[in-house]
Order: C-alpha cells, then sequence, then structure tokens
C-alpha cells in the first residue's frame, strides 16, 4: 500500500525546517488531535505520525468559517439564484464541453444510463466546466471545520476520508485544491463521495478528478446511478394548481412521497402526459414572476442527492435542458 509516509520523507519535513509559531501551530496541537488520530488509524489504516505531520501543516482558515455560514441556497430564492447558473456564457460553454468530450460522455450514458446534457450541467453548475475548482487547500478547509465547526460533524469524518483519499490514490494532501468545504474536482466530490463513487474513467489505474476528464465524467454518471437515477425517465415538469388541498405537499420532502395520482387529487395538474402511478413531489420556487409549481419526478429527487437543494436540481435541470437543445 501506498502512504503518506513515503510522501512525507521525500519532502524532507519542510514543515519542521520552516519551524511553524506557536500562533500558527497547526491542527496536531489540538486537544482532539489524538482522538482524530485513533479514529483515523482504526478506520483507514493511516498511521498517526502521518496524520501529524500533515496536520502540522494545516492553518486555521477564517474565510472558511464564514463561508460555511453562508450557503447561497439558503439566503435567495430561484428568482436570483438561477441568474448564477443560467447565463448565455456557461450555456454556450458547456455546448462547446459536450462537442470536446461526446465520446466519453456517450460511454458514460452507455455504462451509467445517464445523458450526457445531465452529466455536463453537474459539472457546469459545480466547477463551470472544471475551469473553477477551488483554491482552498483541502488540508486547510477541512482542518479547519473537522475542528473548529462542531456544529457539523460531518466534517470531522471528511477530514478522515481526506487522508484516505491521499493514500489511496497516492497524492500529497498539502498540494490537493478545492472549495471551502473541501469539494474537490470537476464535480466537486467531498472526499466521502471520491472513495465511495469516483471511478477510473480510462483505464490508466488512477482516480484524477481534478485534471482528467474521462474520470471526471464517469465518476459524476456513476454518482448518479448508484443513486437510482432512471435512464430515460423526465426530471420536471412545470404544473398549475387549484384550490388549497396541495398545500400541505409543498416542498414537504426532497424525496417523493405522494404518487402523481394523489397530487392531481389535491389540485395538481401536470402539463405534460405522467403515469398516475409515478413517485412526485410538489415543488414551489419563487420566480421572477411569482410562484412556479413544479412536480419533482425520481430523478429530481437524485439530482438532490448530489446537493441537498431544490433550487440547486432546478438550476441543473434547466441547464441541462439548455444544453440539450
Amino acid at each position: 500500500m501506498k502512504t503518506l509516509q513515503k510522501m512525507v520523507m521525500g519532502m524532507g519535513l519542510a514543515a519542521s525546517v520552516i519551524g511553524v509559531s506557536a500562533a500558527n501551530a497547526g491542527y496536531d496541537t489540538h486537544p482532539k488531535f489524538e482522538q482524530f488520530a485513533d479514529e483515523l488509524e482504526k478506520e483507514y489504516q493511516v498511521p498517526r505520525e502521518e496524520a501529524r505531520q500533515w496536520l502540522s501543516q494545516s492553518k486555521k482558515q477564517q474565510s472558511v468559517l464564514d463561508a460555511i455560514s453562508r450557503p447561497a441556497e439558503k439566503t435567495m430564492e430561484w428568482d436570483r439564484y438561477q441568474d448564477i447558473f443560467l447565463t448565455e456564457k456557461r450555456i454556450q460553454q458547456g455546448k462547446e464541453f459536450m462537442v470536446k468530450y461526446q465520446d466519453l460522455l456517450a460511454g458514460a450514458q452507455e455504462k451509467y444510463g445517464v445523458p450526457p446534457h445531465i452529466i455536463s450541467a453537474i459539472i457546469g453548475v459545480e466547477t463551470y466546466y472544471g475551469q473553477r475548482q477551488g483554491n482552498y487547500r483541502v488540508l486547510d478547509s477541512l482542518a479547519t471545520l473537522a475542528f473548529d465547526y462542531p456544529k457539523r460533524p460531518i466534517f470531522w469524518r471528511e477530514l478522515k476520508a481526506f487522508f484516505a483519499v491521499a493514500e489511496t490514490e497516492g497524492m500529497d494532501p498539502a498540494t490537493m485544491k478545492g472549495s471551502y468545504a473541501g469539494a474537490m474536482g470537476y464535480g466537486q466530490f467531498i472526499p466521502t463521495s471520491f472513495l465511495a463513487y469516483a471511478v477510473d474513467g480510462d483505464g490508466d489505474g488512477k482516480r484524477d478528478l481534478w485534471g482528467n476528464p474521462a474520470d471526471a465524467i464517469y465518476s459524476v454518471a456513476n454518482y448518479f446511478n448508484r443513486h437510482g437515477w432512471k435512464s430515460g425517465e423526465d426530471v420536471t415538469q412545470r404544473v398549475h394548481v387549484s384550490g388549497d388541498q396541495y398545500e400541505d405537499a409543498v416542498n414537504d420532502s426532497l424525496k417523493p412521497k405522494w404518487t402523481v395520482a394523489q397530487l392531481k387529487a389535491k389540485g395538481v395538474t401536470p402539463t405534460e402526459a405522467v403515469e398516475d402511478d409515478a413517485d412526485a413531489s410538489l415543488v414551489k420556487l419563487i420566480g421572477k414572476n411569482g410562484a412556479e409549481f413544479w412536480l419533482g419526478e425520481y430523478n429530481y429527487y437524485v439530482i438532490t442527492r448530489y446537493n441537498h437543494s431544490r433550487l440547486y436540481a432546478m438550476a441543473v435541470y434547466q441547464l441541462s435542458e439548455a444544453l440539450r437543445s
């Protein structure tokens, strides 16, 4: 097995030479380090001293703590959110992306059943087709969130998984870049998702989601396939509502908990053909002309498995439709 220890030795323990001051000490001195190291070694067989060496190079990032407290999905409505992702430039570059990588996208669709315009839209929303993958050191981002943001214990788990990614892929954690929340590569996979869903798209023996479009495209398709994407089925459609019985179904769950027939009985009228026994949710968004109502079919729910936001799912869907057209 490749180990981080080999990379540490190769770097000559640069952090020791530099001599980080106490004021800028890394998270290896945090009171919870020993607990973290114990769990890391037990769960992923990454030796304690490797964790110590890497965390000694980590630095607390206040900008990360500031950013995590104000996610865009919770501070704006659809009328503003759509303007970020449904621009002519993003659509045009998405079409160019689909042409450039049409063979890879077709191969991913054949293997996983996810259409090219959906894969491309995810990558377009996440990183502008790989152009904006994030400039934070993932080591700093996840260490900051794991040790100094107890409101979200998920980041403790993600930091452990991040070390495991570096271990399994033979990468240097100190050079791996991503978002303020530790998401990485074209598709912005968090470390646990990387371990679970990233694949080697071109058979070169590596899973490089930062620089290899084949790995990135196939990994996004695999993620959707593993979360239940239904090939050939629709994502969503506009619906009309009447009366007031529909109100108890509005935005009540990301996962479809009604059948189309049940929603129809509540005053929901689809604008396109759909099976009465299909599972669905009723989505309400505030658009530029007021309230919009949408039928969230199962594939809409699958998109929210990538990001648990109705706004996000709608942005991906509408961008994908623009790319397909």
